[in-house]
């Protein structure tokens, strides 16, 4: 684990946008192509906004959630609806967005049509995390019923995914996918998160689910 500590978090989301842009553009530069994996919530809110205005070709980008609560766009709780709010306008706009939700009851009944979408556009090229307080990171809570299947090697892309600390049923990325990201930025705030953070370096990933992708990830904090 790299770990970047920032003044403050202004200058963290500033520097981490400028940094993700390079890789993007490093991408595209490489293969013609990018892949952006990035959160929900509000904490990266500041990043996408910066990001949306950037000169970059975005027609050549690929943009996915790292997970996303099974509910639609109409729904405050919709990652979807916050990533077309704060990054897919301005130039960020000609962005591709892949989907990691479907019209269907449950999240099994659309994961292997989803997981379809997103094979195309791996490796993700820059992977943006961010991370809770019980140390979960994308979807992989500490408990939930699929753990343990989606840590595997041998984890498919997408799996539906239950706890008791989601709230609603989600579908998220597999730790094999988020941990072959070329490049892989965690992004935390405060000193909660900061001793999380520390306390995961020696926990398993069946507890400290982050730690599927510590070992290679740039951690970015600020108080």
């Amino acid at each position: 684990m790299n770990f970047q500590g920032y003044p403050d978090r202004e200058m963290m989301m500033r520097a981490l946008a400028d940094q993700i842009a390079s890789e993007l553009r490093e991408a595209i530069g490489a293969k013609g192509r990018a892949t952006l994996s990035v959160p929900g919530g509000t904490t990266p809110g500041p990043i996408f906004d910066i990001l949306s205005g950037v000169d970059l070709d975005w027609s050549k980008v690929a943009v996915m959630l790292n997970d996303e609560r099974w509910v639609g766009e109409d729904s405050p709780r919709s990652n979807t609806r916050l990533l077309r709010e704060r990054l897919l306008r301005d130039r960020a706009g000609d962005a591709a967005l892949v989907p990691l939700y479907a019209d269907a009851a449950r999240p099994e009944d659309r994961m292997d049509a989803l997981a379809e979408g997103i094979a195309v556009h791996l490796p993700i090229d820059v992977l943006l995390l961010g991370m809770g307080a019980d140390m979960h990171t994308a979807s992989l809570f500490p408990g939930a019923d699929r753990l343990a299947e989606a840590l595997s090697d041998d984890a498919p892309i997408l799996l539906p995914m239950r706890a008791e600390a989601a709230g609603e049923p989600r579908i998220t990325l597999s730790a094999p996918v988020l941990r072959d990201a070329m490049h892989i930025h965690i992004l935390i705030t405060g000193a909660e998160k900061r001793a999380a953070i520390k306390r995961a370096e020696a926990l398993p990933p069946e507890e400290a689910p982050v730690c599927a992708v510590l070992a290679n990830a740039t951690v970015h904090w600020a108080e």
